[in-house]
């Protein structure tokens, strides 16, 4: 990283790693051709975003020509949200969680504008989707359950395949907004037994603006853009070769050693635990102990705010999840779901590491976050 303050803000995004710039530079400049494009130029271009769909789709466990490029995670969950309940017109219900991402949430209330009734389950004390009341809901009137991988603030992994057997046994399909998991853990669309699956480059040391769309062969999907028949006719519009490049060398990348990655994150995730709670009386965690991403430590620390907090150890570069409207500071609608009363919820602050982090960072982080803590709490 750089000579700034200690980056612990991997799930807001991450850097580059230096193989996917090294793939990306050759099409950034000589290699510039379009790939819908006849001659050698474009023939070049549409091999590399070929060779890139291979890539994710190793990553992903599927087949090359299940992959959609699009510009990020965002409009892969709005294709897949709104081209499934567009494809289904018999069926006008879908089922998803109160802690998804506005990319996910917002296109639910599109749908609830449009005539679509959308039933959305909460989540137990552990930031886990309740499974009994995804029983309840899913029925014979649902066309989709888009439900997260795992929470982008509490790095919670959501139970997937239990909701997609019942999707399934409902004639519903299932879509999963993957952006968080996808080169921390283990994703595989066919265990899962997802129809759809959504990709950010930029969560998985790609470059922002580009992402993917897993779709199940045979999965009714209608584009919600117009143009021309780029990505078998369900994304118009020229690829962006570079970015896609990107994506595909990150995908390689992060899927050679991922395991010992997340080993080494889980690692030093608990170092930094350990620290914060020897010296911090009453630190809690928000969300699993266990079933949670390697990277991620959502803490509540006592008595004061998050922001606080953080605004007291600059040396740090993290995040709360909370909201500030006109000077008020508001609790991170996550964080309440789990049942966390609203004055202990704003003491939240979200801590996630990457594949820079080193032991000396987690030792210094914790050293900052404890002396911002002790001073703010000072009687």
């Amino acid at each position: 990283m750089t000579n700034g303050p200690i980056y612990l803000d991997y799930n807001a995004t991450t850097p580059l790693l230096p193989e996917v710039v090294d793939a990306m530079l050759p099409y950034l400049r000589e290699h510039f051709g379009n790939p819908s494009s006849g001659h050698v130029y474009g023939a070049r271009a549409r091999n590399a975003v070929d060779h890139a769909r291979e890539q994710v789709a190793t990553l992903l466990g599927c087949e090359a020509d299940e992959i959609v490029f699009t510009s990020g995670g965002t409009e892969a969950n709005n294709l897949a949200i709104r081209g499934v309940t567009e494809a289904f017109e018999s069926k006008s219900h879908v089922v998803t969680t109160v802690i998804e991402h506005p990319a996910t949430a917002r296109p639910c209330m599109w749908l609830e504008k449009h005539g679509r009734s959308v039933t959305r389950i909460g989540v137990d004390g552990e930031g886990r989707a309740r499974l009994d009341e995804a029983r309840e809901a899913i029925d014979g009137d649902t066309a989709l359950v888009t439900v997260m991988h795992s929470n982008n603030e509490t790095g919670v992994l959501q139970p997937i395949a239990e909701l997609a057997r019942r999707a399934h046994d409902a004639g519903a399909l299932i879509h999963t907004d993957c952006a968080q998991s996808l080169g921390k853990v283990p994703v595989d669309v066919r265990e899962l037994a997802v129809d759809l699956l959504s990709v950010a480059g930029h969560k998985l040391y790609a470059p922002k603006g580009v992402g993917a769309l897993y779709v199940k062969r045979g999965t009714p999907l209608v584009p919600f853009a117009l143009g021309a028949s780029h990505e078998r006719g369900l994304r118009p519009g020229t690829e962006n070769v570079a970015s896609i490049v990107g994506l595909g060398a990150a995908c390689e990348a992060v899927g050679r050693d991922l395991e010992s990655a997340a080993e080494r994150m889980k690692t030093l995730r608990e170092l930094l635990w350990e620290k914060l709670a020897n010296d911090i009386p009453s630190l809690a965690l928000n969300g699993h102990r266990e079933l949670r991403l390697p990277n991620t430590l959502n803490l509540r620390f006592p008595r004061i705010s998050g922001s606080a907090l953080l605004e007291g150890a600059p040396e740090i570069a993290a995040s709360t999840g909370s909201a500030c409207h006109e000077g008020h500071e508001s609790a991170s609608a996550v964080i309440l779901a789990m049942g966390v009363e609203p004055e202990e919820a704003l003491g939240s602050v979200r801590l996630t590491l990457g594949r820079s982090t080193t032991d000396d960072d987690v030792t210094r982080a914790a050293d900052a976050l404890v002396k911002s803590w002790r001073r703010l709490t000072r009687d």
